[in-house]
């Protein structure tokens, strides 16, 4: 067995996290022997939420990254409080405070220090800083803060910057009548122009903290228990408590004194390794990378990624190039977003929206067809959209007028009744615009009777939608309701809704059991396969098998073609494979002389020509887990390459791809489900026109909606923009158990997305009560519990005559 090399890595901030992250998950332990040396007592929190834990709104554990058992269960040796002094390059060996350990390879991720400015009186004559003056960088910061706040009634923030305008908010959340102090003429100038600048002042003011601009510290004097702040304008303030928040500085005192290649930070290149040292590698705040250094968490974690891939001796084909500085403020309901450019240069054009009541401020700079900038402050669907065009170096699609109104970004159709009468509204049946509206003339009067006398959605029923606006808007209110079209299935007189309560209260697990208290017993083959999937749904393994109430595809779990024969789609998380399973399925190719082996639009193969009595030997022989293309569930989740080898990529869309599956794999829903995740906004796993799509956006994940490319053509809706992968999973179980408890029987979800429309449905999955979020969670989580794989379990039959021949010359595709 090969010895594992000793990787030591200083520091445990929000870097060194996402570092062991990536290296763990791509086998690193493997490798390495992982020792964690970290100054701070507390390690791996976020940092961001800093303000948040001031303010309350948040608790110590709300700000874990990773928990003590996680570095525990990785084998990862953690020696907190422990600081590091000097690297002796030469010996391969770091001493810290208390030992000296040797290694073999190294990771810096020393972070930042707080930028002190040069006040008179700001130190006492023990060169200490003078008591009730604070910085804001760190959790002892807050905690020394927090202390402090004991019968404190006033303070003072100095720096108008990100830091400084969240340490106001925490304060003044904690009741402190707070104040603002910052030299420039406006806030944030290194990301507002004054106009956004003056509408920030104002809705910090709103909030009660006191904002004085242009205002010079001069120094600092301790009067008893009592700060005196004096500025050069010579106006003082009286306060209890003292935040410095004026910026930082690359903490790379370490690496400088240890002969490592320092400028502002420590200097590495597109591998994340040291230039003048081999074998070092450092990303994050402390390092310096072709002349700039880094302030934001997203290149800081975008720096350990590739880092973690160098120190694994992976080919990168996406080298570090330099991270798009974006800055965003979000506390209490100020919604702030800024990059690029803030004033016009040579050739650049300004679009600006403004309206000062409700706090607006979208402004976007251009060049030719290329953003070059932009700030939106206040609420804005589309800041986003106009961030991913200029992190891409993407042109414009349309005029930029339209990224400045509040609207979805979601394309919207055109109304159906300014459709030519030509138009046709239903493929499948060749069903025009103008033979609906001469029916509903005629005196169709439900939409029950227009779809039976049309036949328009009784196909593939993606234009059932289209069918029910345009008759919605032709009868205008003169319709008799049919009150079947409320019922979940014909034969039952409740809806979905009801029907649920009902199952529930009798406990009702199998289909048989439902029409023996709903229809006296009197079965109706058509509502058996609808009711067989909500029972699934309702009561998971509880629930009771009748082969009767399935399609012939459901019991035999493989998908009938017109020749009584069977396709089988083995499963492929995320449409990544390897090279035994390759081999497997040649063999079982071969072996059972498939007639067709055919590349799926899900990046799956699918093995054609089956006969049932074949299938049991062929799961069995196959080893790999049902694909689920036969069933009314989750089918597949498409990926492109993601950040491994794409040089355009920004999120890494196969692990997502891949959890996801792994999540939903063969979950019952009203109709089949199909995913995709595009690493960035290329799009290349078409992820806006699937059920479920993500595409990475640099600073997290839009989650889409309803979207469709087939019969029907549907670009989704935005649900959502996740802040991380586990976020997506969550966000994602939420809309599938939504659309699993409201959709109808085989309505696919863009046709519910348009039933029900985007607000409600962001409302009651994004936005819902805290009891509700719990329920649909604890709901779905149930589902992935009780998964189990079809074909694993039918390696015998499960019921008599399952896979048998069928008599010759007959067919049973029912």
């Amino acid at each position: 067995m090969m010895k594992k090399e000793k990787l030591l890595v200083i520091g445990a901030g929000m870097a060194s996290v996402r570092f062991l992250e990536e290296l763990v998950e791509a086998g690193g332990t493997q490798k390495y022997e992982i020792t964690l040396i970290s100054k701070e007592k507390n390690i791996g929190y976020n940092r961001i939420l800093l303000s948040s834990l001031l303010a309350g709104e948040v608790d110590f554990q709300g700000l874990d990254l990773k928990s003590p058992a996680w570095f525990q269960e990785k084998k990862i040796t953690v020696k907190a409080g422990s600081e590091a002094v000097l690297i002796d390059t030469g010996s391969r060996q770091l001493w810290t405070d208390k030992e000296k350990i040797p290694y073999d390879k190294l990771f810096l991720a020393t972070g930042s220090i707080p930028f002190i400015p040069p006040l008179t009186g700001l130190y006492d004559e023990a060169g200490k800083r003078i008591h009730g003056v604070f910085t804001f960088r760190t959790i002892d910061d807050c905690l020394n803060i927090l202390e402090h706040l004991s019968g404190a009634t006033k303070a003072v923030v100095i720096g108008g910057g990100l830091l400084g305008i969240e340490a106001s908010y925490g304060l003044c959340k904690k009741g402190l009548q707070t104040t603002l102090v910052h030299l420039m003429d406006h806030l944030m100038e290194k990301q507002l122009d004054s106009l956004a600048g003056s509408l920030l002042k104002k809705e910090l003011e709103k909030l009660g903290i006191q904002v004085l601009l242009k205002t010079k510290t001069r120094q600092l004097k301790k009067i008893g228990k009592k700060i005196k702040i004096e500025f050069e304008n010579n106006k003082e303030i009286l306060a209890d408590l003292v935040v410095i928040a004026t910026g930082i500085v690359p903490n790379c005192s370490l690496a400088k004194k240890s002969g490592i290649a320092v400028n502002k930070g420590i200097l590495v290149n597109a591998q994340m390794e040291s230039v003048s040292h081999p074998g070092i590698f450092a990303a994050g705040e402390c390092i310096e990378f072709e002349g700039q250094t880094y302030g934001l968490v997203n290149a800081a974690w975008q720096q350990a990624t590739i880092a973690a891939k160098s120190l694994l001796g992976s080919s990168l084909s996406y080298p570090y190039r330099g991270t798009v500085p974006v800055a965003r403020l979000k506390v209490a309901g100020i919604d702030l977003l800024s990059f690029g450019h803030i004033e016009a240069e040579q050739n650049e054009e300004v679009v600006l929206y403004t309206d000062s009541k409700q706090a607006l401020y979208r402004k976007i700079l251009i060049e030719g067809e290329k953003i070059t900038g932009g700030i939106f402050l206040g609420s804005s669907q589309r800041a986003l959209e106009i961030l991913h065009f200029y992190e891409k170096n993407l042109p414009l699609p349309c005029s930029p007028e339209e990224f400045l109104i509040e609207e979805s970004t979601g394309r919207k159709d055109e109304e159906i009744e300014n459709r030519p009468d030509d138009f046709q509204l239903c493929n499948c049946n060749g069903v025009t615009k103008k033979e609906i509206i001469e029916l509903i003339q005629k005196g169709c009067s439900s939409l029950k009777e227009l779809i039976t006398m049309s036949r328009a959605g009784t196909g593939c029923g993606s234009c059932k939608t289209l069918v029910q606006r345009l008759f919605e808007k032709t009868t205008k209110n003169t319709t008799v309701d049919d009150p079947s079209i409320h019922y979940y299935v014909s034969s039952i007189p409740l809806s979905k809704k009801e029907l649920i309560e009902e199952i529930k209260k009798r406990k009702l697990q199998s289909v048989s059991a439902v029409f023996n208290a709903f229809a006296e017993g009197k079965e109706d083959a058509h509502s058996k396969p609808a009711l067989a999937s909500l029972l699934k749904m309702v009561w998971g393994k509880a629930y009771k098998e009748e082969p009767d109430s399935r399609f012939v595809n459901d019991r035999v779990h493989a998908n009938i073609q017109k020749d009584g024969t069977y396709s089988v789609v083995p499963r492929m998380y995320g449409g990544i494979t390897t090279v035994e399973q390759l081999r497997k399925i040649a063999d079982v190719a071969e072996k059972y002389h498939v007639p067709m082996i055919k590349i799926t639009g899900g990046q799956r193969i699918d093995l054609l020509g089956l006969k049932k009595e074949q299938l049991p030997a062929v799961w069995k022989e196959l080893g790999m887990r049902s694909g689920h293309a036969y069933t009314k569930a989750f089918r597949t989740c498409k990926s492109c390459v993601g950040t491994d080898f794409c040089r355009f990529g920004v999120g890494d869309s196969t692990t997502l791809a891949i959890a996801i599956e792994k999540r939903f794999q063969g979950i019952e829903c009203p109709a089949k489900l199909k995913l995709a995740v595009s690493g960035c906004s290329r799009n290349c796993a078409e992820a806006t026109t699937k059920d479920i799509g993500a595409v990475a956006i640099g600073i997290g994940w839009e989650i889409y909606v309803g979207g469709a490319a087939g019969s029907k053509v549907r670009a989704g809706d935005l649900l959502a923009v996740a802040k991380d992968q586990q976020e997506v999973l969550k966000l994602i179980g939420r809309f599938i158990q939504y659309y699993r408890e409201n959709a109808k029987y085989a309505e696919r979800s863009y046709g519910f997305v348009e039933r029900l429309g985007i607000e409600k449905i962001r409302s009651a999955v994004v936005s819902p009560s805290p009891e509700e979020a719990t329920r649909l969670e604890q709901e779905i989580e149930k589902t992935v519990e009780a998964y189990v794989d079809p074909w694993q379990a039918a390696q015998k039959e499960q019921f008599p005559h399952q896979f048998e021949a069928l008599a010759q010359g007959t067919n049973n595709f029912s």
